[in-house]
């Protein structure tokens, strides 16, 4: 069931985001515009939705019938003007640059109705850096969905009104998702911010040669009881987006090494147009990549270690992330347990793991480069001040 306050949402960019989120909306009874400037993009999108029709159904999310009648509440447009001029909500989902996406949102500003809503769909950018460019500021907050799970995360500007707040939480329920309210802006939010070292250190791993890609994935497979591992998340999120992220990404001195190691490793993808899933390779084949085999995980038993380093890094982010006060561990857990499907989040990782231990796995992968001088220390005050974790 839609929301009174929105009827028509406005999708800008007609990337695997924008055409995601897309579908989403118009199965739940909404009017979806996408906008691209390239027309080719444009051209793309019934393919693209077409595949992720066919995965909505086959999880249950929606049958056939409904699928049709999604198709028809969607439209796309060339035109920024003409597809902006009804919308109740602007989603932007374009790539990570910074300069661009100030200059978009300036011009959506510009160009919206005065009631309408403008979001950012951005992965690790703040709310910020981008919102002092638009008028309506108290209209203007971060959006920000995940591909294949109900998780979105909302978060304010410094002039979000509360009443927007309350209109995208709605909004976030209406198309079944589950709404994380941040405290705090934070760079990749709360699951990217768990999620995104997790995806880097096994990057980092592979670019050291110190193990195979099968047997990180194996190894987080096995121990976490998840679907996929690491590469195979970066095969499903996209290589260039990965790539991207890291390619316009401004970082300490700390991590330089760490940027061009990971970008040597996911750019020879790129030459190759390996981007993953959706071109049907990556670090693995599609559509049967090598960890579905029923044999990879036999090796797995004997890679504790490699999971453990892993573990802790993602362990070490969660703290971080209570220690600034962006989300309570509670909410952390929710967090990576709805964005992964997994069954334990990072605090509980950490119960089931030990103080004595972890403190011993962080200080490892801290000397491993894996986890940068100011999350160890700020991992190491919250644990230090919170030896048991209430997340109730």
């Amino acid at each position: 069931m839609t929301i009174p306050e929105i009827q028509t949402v406005c999708y800008v960019g007609a990337g695997t985001m924008g055409c995601y989120n897309a579908l989403v909306a118009a199965l739940a009874g909404y009017h979806a515009t996408i906008f691209d400037v390239h027309a080719s993009a444009l051209d793309e999108v019934q393919a693209t939705q077409a595949q992720f029709g066919a995965f909505l159904t086959n999880a249950g999310f929606c049958d056939e019938e409904g699928l049709a009648r999604a198709r028809d509440r969607i439209r796309v447009e060339t035109d920024l003007s003409v597809a902006t001029a009804n919308a109740d909500l602007v989603s932007e989902s374009i790539f990570e640059r910074l300069d661009v996406k100030r200059t978009l949102h300036k011009q959506l500003d510009e160009l919206c109705p005065p009631h309408t809503i403008i979001t950012t769909n951005t992965s690790a950018l703040r709310v910020s850096d981008i919102e002092d460019v638009v008028d309506r500021g108290e209209r203007f907050a971060a959006l920000h969905s995940h591909l294949g799970s109900p998780l979105v995360d909302i978060v304010g500007g410094p002039r979000t009104s509360a009443e927007t707040i309350d209109i995208l939480r709605r909004y976030t329920e209406s198309l079944g998702g589950v709404p994380l309210l941040l405290k705090k802006e934070h760079p990749g939010y709360v699951l990217n911010a768990m999620l995104g070292p997790l995806l880097s250190t096994a990057l980092l791993i592979e670019s050291r040669g110190s193990a195979p890609v099968e047997d990180v994935d194996r190894a987080w497979m096995y121990f976490r009881r998840a679907p996929m591992g690491p590469f195979g998340m970066i095969d499903l999120f996209g290589i260039e987006l990965i790539h991207d992220s890291w390619q316009f990404r401004s970082v300490d001195p700390e991590m330089k090494d760490s940027q061009r190691r990971i970008l040597g490793v996911l750019t020879p993808y790129l030459d190759r147009k390996e981007l993953g899933i959706k071109s049907g390779k990556g670090f693995y084949s599609y559509p049967d990549p090598a960890y579905q085999a029923d044999t990879f995980l036999e090796a797995a038993p004997s890679l504790q270690a490699l999971h453990a380093t892993l573990a802790s890094v993602v362990v070490a982010n969660a703290l971080h992330l209570a220690n600034l006060g962006v989300a309570d561990p509670q909410q952390i857990d929710m967090a990576w347990k709805v964005g992964t499907h997994l069954d334990a989040g990072p605090f509980e990782i950490l119960d089931n793991m030990g103080a004595d231990l972890f403190k011993d796995n962080l200080s490892k992968a801290s000397a491993a480069g894996f986890i940068d001088t100011d999350r160890h220390r700020s991992a190491a005050q919250y644990l230090a001040s919170n030896q048991k974790h209430e997340r109730s």
